[in-house]
């Protein structure tokens, strides 16, 4: 294991959460794996807010910041692999990893070119990129929620009232992902693994 893994996100941590999915009784109406969905998103998604603090406080450079923001999306994203066929499992690590994604783009976004320059609120944003996901434009819905997720990352306070009013789709999970990058660049703590 590199020294960056150790320090921003293993490929055994990720393990040990997918281990802990397969041995839980799953029941995807259930508080408690609601709240286990959450753990394992916000451990992650402290894994890029760190990422982004070592670059703005320019201890990883832009290349750098990539390489470690790719390493950990690579991590997060991949196929996870149980020895069961657990759908369960598999519907509450895509929820996860469907979340992360839009976070993933933002972060790197945010690298790249900075924050962007809203024309609008945040929640219009938002409502935008529902109204385009309900008309099957995904990619702008994507867009649009990347700009909010650059701004979230800027130090903008997301507020996700807005999801109240929206159905339930890849929207209303991509920004729940900013929510819990938004978390994790406040209070930057590793989440354990172990309750």
């Amino acid at each position: 294991m590199t020294e960056a893994e150790e320090r921003y996100y293993s490929p055994e941590r990720w393990q040990n959460w997918l281990t802990r999915v397969e041995e839980e009784d799953l029941d995807l109406e259930s508080e408690e794996t609601g709240r286990l969905l959450m753990n394992i998103q916000n451990d992650a998604a402290i894994a890029i807010a760190k990422i982004l603090a070592a670059y703005d406080d320019d201890t990883l450079d832009e290349d750098g910041a990539l390489d470690e923001l790719s390493t950990v999306h690579d991590i997060v994203m991949s196929e996870p692999e149980f020895e069961s066929e657990s759908e369960a499992a598999q519907i509450l690590i895509g929820s996860v990893q469907t979340s992360l994604s839009c976070a993933f783009f933002a972060a790197e976004e945010y690298i790249v070119a900075g924050p962007s320059e809203l024309e609008d609120e945040m929640d219009e944003y938002i409502k935008a990129a529902a109204d385009a996901e309900a008309n099957d434009d995904l990619d702008a819905a994507l867009g649009y929620i990347v700009q909010v997720g650059t701004n979230v990352i800027a130090g903008d306070e997301l507020d996700i009232d807005v999801l109240d009013d929206l159905e339930f789709g890849l929207v209303t999970e991509w920004v729940n992902g900013l929510d819990s990058l938004q978390s994790g660049l406040a209070e930057p703590e590793v989440v354990e693994e172990e309750d």
